[in-house]
């Protein structure tokens, strides 16, 4: 074991609107005295920002809220000994290490439980409480004779439930064909490039979403105002319910109820019952991610509950919800869509990206690559990229699996904001198949 931490912090956070200006204080210290002292620091910041403010803040309009609201869990993870998680990880990397070719294996366990208490002069009182657990191993072999070393990672994903989502069975397995696989990279064949068909497993495509859909549809960044850290978005709002985003079967949907999703709550932190609503609608853009003071913006009377802070001392600002691609509505099983391909490329797994800051021009990577030929899989490849433009990539998706194939993956940690912030936000998705997508050789040369 290398490393066990255990983190807890505890305060509070006050916000205000003066005369339409926000003001933020926060303090560890929970006595009567220091929150009357922060609120008042809040309130003397509202009035220093007042000088660089250019129109006063409109919120829209939300009901008061008496509630409490819980992830809904069997087995709260902070309640198994710790002996347990460690014998577990244990178990996974001797499995590892069992398969010839696998040179070590690391094995974590991540989980957060936030409490938080939300009261406002619109009359709320809500309290929540918030889990996440993510079990994880990253596999690696070396080549002794090459000098080269291959990997494979977990395709477990972080989760908004409780203890019960550590599927020992499936690790165990999993970690075995990790190792397999890590081996069997040192012999795969090199990728042509050039234009091919491309199926994305859902592994792979949940972060291909979170990157080209997930942040170009935040309005802050529509409108620029993280255009000095999180970059823009080309999806401006003069193409909300004008631009073709993508092809006829593809829906996005913006969910911040969905179970077992990262940024799941019944309440965002502006007090605003949680909901889901379409991002994209049969191929279109028809909206945004918003908070209560974004909303007139786009002409809109409500907000989308998407205010959220990482911390008592962070001030709430809008974050990614839950997005997720819609199943097909056929019955269509990842089996079915390899028998209906001619000749393709199949990514498993998230790997390296990169995207630009408008979010438009994007180039991923995954863990395993495989080629397929007249409807069969027919063997492994390496150093594949693929490279697209977020609105032609979404256009050539000519077929989605359906629901009995789908995955919800998602990040523990999106980073946004400045100071930074990290936000935990899932995406569901089934494998979907891209006819004639830009294929790059990544090859290192030894």
């Amino acid at each position: 074991m290398q490393n066990i931490a255990d983190n807890e912090s505890y305060g509070f956070g006050v916000r205000v609107l003066v005369e339409g200006t926000w003001g933020f204080a926060a303090s560890n210290l929970a006595t009567r005295d220091e929150v009357a002292r922060v609120a008042e620091q809040a309130v003397l910041i509202a009035r220093a920002n007042k000088i660089l403010s250019r129109e006063p803040v409109e919120l829209a309009p939300v009901p008061a809220y008496v509630d409490e609201w819980k992830t809904a869990i069997t087995t709260d993870p902070f309640t198994i000994p710790i002996k347990d998680k460690v014998d577990l990880l244990l178990r996974i990397n001797s499995e590892a290490l069992k398969v010839k070719g696998a040179s070590f294996c690391s094995s974590q366990m991540l989980m957060a439980r936030e409490e938080k208490y939300y009261a406002s002069t619109d009359g709320s009182a809500i309290r929540q409480t918030l889990i996440r657990m993510w079990p994880t191993f990253t596999v690696t072999s070396v080549n002794s004779q090459t000098g080269r070393f291959e990997s494979r990672n977990s395709l477990t994903e972080p989760i908004g439930r409780g203890y019960e989502c550590v599927d020992e069975k499936f690790l165990l397995e999993d970690v075995r064909l990790a190792a397999e696989e890590a081996t069997m990279k040192h012999s795969a064949k090199p990728v042509e490039p050039g234009k091919r068909d491309l199926i994305l497993h859902p592994t792979n495509l949940w972060l291909t979403i979170h990157e080209s859909v997930g942040h170009p549809t935040e309005l802050d960044r529509a409108l620029g105002y993280e255009a000095n850290y999180a970059g823009t978005s080309f999806l401006t709002t003069d193409k909300l319910g004008k631009l073709k985003f993508a092809s006829d079967i593809v829906n996005f949907v913006a969910d911040k109820t969905q179970p077992g999703g990262l940024a799941t709550c019944g309440y965002d932190d502006d007090g605003v019952k949680t909901k889901e609503w379409h991002l994209v609608k049969d191929g279109m853009f028809v909206d945004y991610q918003t908070i209560r003071d974004q909303a007139h913006l786009i002409g809109q009377k409500e907000s989308d509950g998407c205010c959220y802070a990482d911390s008592w001392s962070s001030i709430p600002f809008q974050r990614m919800p839950n997005v997720s691609l819609q199943p097909g509505k056929k019955t269509l099983l990842l089996g079915d869509l390899i028998a209906d391909t001619e000749d393709a490329i199949m990514v498993k797994g998230r790997g390296s990206y990169s995207i630009d800051h408008q979010r438009y021009n994007f180039q991923f990577g995954g863990q395993t690559y495989w080629e397929i030929k007249n409807g069969k899989i027919t063997g492994m490849l390496r150093d594949v990229a693929y490279q697209a433009k977020t609105p032609e990539f979404w256009n050539a998706c000519d077929a989605i699996c359906s629901r009995e194939e789908y995955y919800l993956g998602g990040s523990f940690n999106d980073g946004k904001g400045e100071p930074g912030q990290s936000n935990a936000v899932s995406h569901g998705c089934t494998p979907a198949r891209f006819r004639q997508i830009n294929i790059l050789n990544t090859g290192r040369k030894v």
